[in-house]
């Protein structure tokens, strides 16, 4: 499977980073706000949905990949429900969102299970998801309330 390297510079962009990064694992430290540089960055482990979508019918086991996420062209990082002291917390990202304001800025929210989130205003989007090489499988595959029958959804 080849490396991913995507850029964001609109919305829907971002939308394809978005389901790329669904149930990314990263710990508090791998995350940092360069306020100078105007730079928000992460370091991920992403579950490879591509893989996971090819694997469903096989016996193919699932697939995270070490991955680093940047945003450039950002003003300010708001943080809510994230304890930023635990730097050995383990968030789980669910989706990148984009709030429109004053074109072509706007805000960018990553949004974490458990209700934690990250608002990022940007004078624009531009954003880069790069896998960086570390390839591991898992026998786990993320799931979601909506995705169990039972649930009732």
């Amino acid at each position: 499977m080849q490396e991913l390297k995507l850029v964001a510079l609109d919305a829907e962009d971002l939308a394809v980073l978005s389901a790329h990064l669904q149930d990314a694992v990263l710990r508090v430290a791998d995350m940092t706000y360069q306020r100078r540089a105007k730079r928000f960055a992460a370091i991920a482990n992403r579950f490879d949905w591509e893989c996971a979508a090819k694997a469903a019918g096989g016996k193919q086991a699932f697939m995270r990949r070490r991955s680093g996420l940047r945003f450039e062209r950002v003003l300010d990082a708001k943080i809510s429900d994230i304890d930023l002291d635990d730097k050995d917390a383990v968030l789980s990202l669910l989706a990148l969102q984009f709030e429109p304001a004053t074109a072509p800025g706007g805000y960018v929210t990553l949004l974490f299970s458990g209700g934690g989130a990250i608002r990022l205003e940007v004078e624009c989007i531009e954003a880069e998801l790069r896998d960086l090489g570390a390839v591991w499988t898992t026998d786990r595959r993320p799931g979601h309330v909506e995705d169990d029958p039972a649930s009732g959804r």
